[in-house]
């Protein structure tokens, strides 16, 4: 069964009628998914260089068995003249995934692709562009993360799908979450969607549940229609993850590296990516961006703030943290092998700007004091407590949340470090808080950098602990507390960052969706933000 997508309808209406493919009651039938056959979920394509792509589907034979696979790539919609193709066989070992890397493209435009089964069938066309090289005057990138299906309606994703003016899109991670439902969604008019009904653990669990996201319509559209980078947070996996284990990862749920290497294994199979996991991207003469593991790889276990809490004197606990532990130069992020490419690529950039995706906020934020007075007088008492952790690790000087860069000061620094070393235009798109932020990134009291930072797709943010408070009074108590380095925020909003690099700026525009709760791609009053080279400070734009 085909899940067509029209883009045109995309454009005129906001009514996309399915969410997936529908059961009688509007229940998403897991039975369904798992017994569809031919092409499954779409088209999509990634990992673009200047000459190659590579192309995706999910094509399962009628026997459930192996199937050989074929692509067309053509420069005309029509399909008049094949340029490249190739083909690969596929089976229940990769979940019937296709995945085939074509060369012999040309630099900086679209081609046309679609996917031809044995029997003849052919897969809906999906759209990408090759990588531009040279001299370019413009190179827009669409940037999501946390993409929460039980939350709400992938309405970004649509709004996305139908713009004329994207070349790239990159995906800073939480595509999916691993919750089960009543585990963090908002009921059940979303959460009945979510397949498996529980949390996925094993290799069975995750496929199933990137099974259920991808029928998606608004998702199918973004993904046929432009070339996606995607990369890992947590919820890929668990909820805070790390090299050794994750928050959400529990000892009778199993050995962690066996969920984490299944989690990981199921993200390859159903997302137009390749196999490194960590890889630079060159835009001609405008610059590069650079992907990164910042979660399931290499990172150190974080600090808690709730653990500094429970001390008998918690001001004097958090003092030595933040003069000890915090200050661990061994404390990382990246990892040395990470750290090592990521520096020598730094040393070789050559483009005017300098694009590092991070899973996690690299600018720091502080709880100011007047965050207890944002909660009504019911708020349940563990939002309370949250914020009064963050509250004690402002007053020692400390960033609100260890589990971002901010408990991890010294790699941090040396990241910073080397973009000043090599006098780069160094601009950083980050995911993961669910909230928009934009921050000057200072190192040893010189700019370092800026950084835009995404809210989310459909999860929630602050705005869903503070029902009823102001978002522009949160805003405000933030900033003030925060202002070394925060420039504006935004707490209250769902939607995605469109980044235009020309040589003369580098803009984001938030791109803010009207609703969530129903299927709509209107939007609202946005905010923008650039950064001019040799500048590395934001101002207005």
């Amino acid at each position: 069964m085909t899940i067509k997508i029209d883009r045109r309808a995309l454009i005129a209406t906001a009514g996309f009628g399915i969410s997936g493919i529908l059961m009688p009651g509007g229940s998403l039938a897991a039975q369904t998914l798992l017994g569809l056959t031919g092409f499954t979920h779409n088209v999509a394509s990634g990992e673009p260089g200047p000459d190659s792509v590579l192309l995706w589907t999910r094509y399962v034979s009628s026997t459930g068995g192996q199937s050989k696979v074929r692509v067309e790539v053509s420069d005309a919609p029509n399909f008049a003249k094949i340029v490249t193709g190739g083909e690969m066989i596929t089976g229940p070992w990769r979940d019937h995934t296709v995945k085939i890397t074509v060369d012999g493209l040309q630099p900086g435009r679209f081609y046309w692709y679609r996917f031809i089964a044995p029997d003849g069938t052919k897969s809906p066309v999906g759209r990408t562009k090759t990588l531009p090289v040279g001299k370019a005057a413009q190179f827009n990138i669409a940037i999501f993360s946390c993409s929460n299906l039980g939350y709400g309606e992938f309405n970004a994703y649509g709004h996305a799908a139908a713009r004329d003016d994207i070349d790239l899109v990159l995906h800073l991670g939480d595509y999916i979450y691993e919750y089960g439902r009543g585990g963090y969604d908002g009921g059940p008019q979303f959460s009945e969607k979510l397949f498996p009904a529980g949390e996925c653990l094993t290799l069975a669990d995750y496929r199933l549940r990137y099974a259920s996201y991808r029928a998606d319509p608004q998702l199918q559209a973004l993904h046929a229609n432009f070339p996606w980078i995607p990369s890992v947070d947590d919820h890929e996996s668990a909820n805070d993850s790390w090299e050794g284990g994750a928050q959400n990862h529990t000892p009778d749920e199993g050995d962690w590296s066996v969920r984490r290497n299944a989690a990981f294994q199921v993200w390859r199979e159903w997302l137009p990516v390749g196999e490194l996991p960590w890889k630079r991207y060159d835009f001609g003469d405008l610059g590069s961006y650079f992907r990164t593991d910042t979660r399931l790889l290499a990172r150190t276990k974080p600090y808690w703030a709730g653990d500094l809490m429970k001390a008998p004197d918690p001001a004097k606990a958090f003092a030595e943290f933040r003069d000890g532990a915090w200050r661990d130069p061994a404390s990382t992020m990246f990892g040395t092998e990470q750290e090592s490419w990521l520096f020598h690529n730094f040393a070789r950039s050559k483009g005017t700007w300098t694009v590092l995706g991070s899973g996690t906020n690299m600018g720091y934020n502080y709880t100011p004091d007047e965050a207890l007075n944002w909660f009504a007088p019911n708020t349940p008492e563990y939002r309370k407590s949250y914020m009064r952790q963050g509250i004690a690790a402002a007053r020692a000087g400390l960033p609100y949340n260890f589990d971002n860069w901010g408990g991890y000061p010294a790699a941090r620094s040396r990241v910073f470090a080397h973009a000043q070393k090599n006098d780069l235009n160094l601009v950083v798109v980050s995911g993961d808080s669910h909230n928009g932020w934009a921050f000057d990134l200072p190192e040893d009291k010189r700019p370092a950098g800026v950084e835009f930072g995404g809210h989310s797709v459909s999860s929630p943010g602050i705005e869903s602990a503070t029902a009823g408070v102001d978002p522009n009074r949160i805003a405000r108590d933030i900033l003030a507390r925060s202002k070394d380095e925060l420039r504006w925020v935004d707490t209250s909003n769902r939607g995605y960052m469109h980044l235009s690099l020309t040589p003369k700026a580098a803009t984001n525009n938030w791109v803010f969706m009207e609703t969530i709760r129903t299927p709509s791609v209107k939007t609202k009053a946005g905010k923008a933000l650039r950064v001019r080279p040799g500048r590395k400070v934001l101002e207005d734009a």
